[in-house]
């Protein structure tokens, strides 16, 4: 595909588009067959896109006609800053446009997002083994060492 790319926020039309690439992506982390989320985290997510009360939001990447990207994002306070800080949650890409700066231009959407919601920062996790997503991270943003920890309650 040599069409312009185009990043702009998700729209109630995309949800067909949107589905595969969030299986995708979910599937990259291995919530995918027995261990999928179930499908009402899913319709949780699309609304809370749409729902403006909501802080967290979307932006796909389109080519061609074609949504081959998106990102999830949401903004919340700080304790360590006076400003709002942006989590990049979520970043996909379909496979057959990988390498041709779709990741990049949803990064950098979102960069342009924070900004003009006043965060002061943007930053996200990925695992240790994601090569090709840190290959890309190390050229956007600053790996400042540290190490996450989770635990469900």
């Amino acid at each position: 595909m040599n069409a312009p790319l185009t990043v702009r926020p998700i729209a109630p039309a995309d949800r067909a588009a949107w589905e595969p690439l969030w299986a995708g992506y979910n599937a990259f982390y291995e919530r995918s067959g027995p261990t999928a989320l179930a499908p009402e985290i899913t319709q949780a997510l699309w609304d809370r896109l749409f729902d403006p009360a909501e802080p967290v939001h979307a932006l796909v990447a389109e080519q061609a006609g074609e949504v081959v990207g998106l990102v999830h994002f949401l903004f919340h306070r700080s304790t360590s800053r006076i400003e709002p800080v942006c989590y990049l949650q979520d970043l996909f890409t379909a496979p057959e446009v990988r390498g041709r700066g779709v990741g990049r231009a949803l990064i950098e959407g979102v960069y342009a997002r924070a900004r003009d919601a006043g965060a002061s920062r943007v930053y996200w996790q990925t695992r240790e083994s994601n090569a090709a997503g840190r290959a890309l991270y190390d050229k956007v943003a600053e790996h400042r060492g540290f190490i996450v920890y989770s635990h469900d309650v």
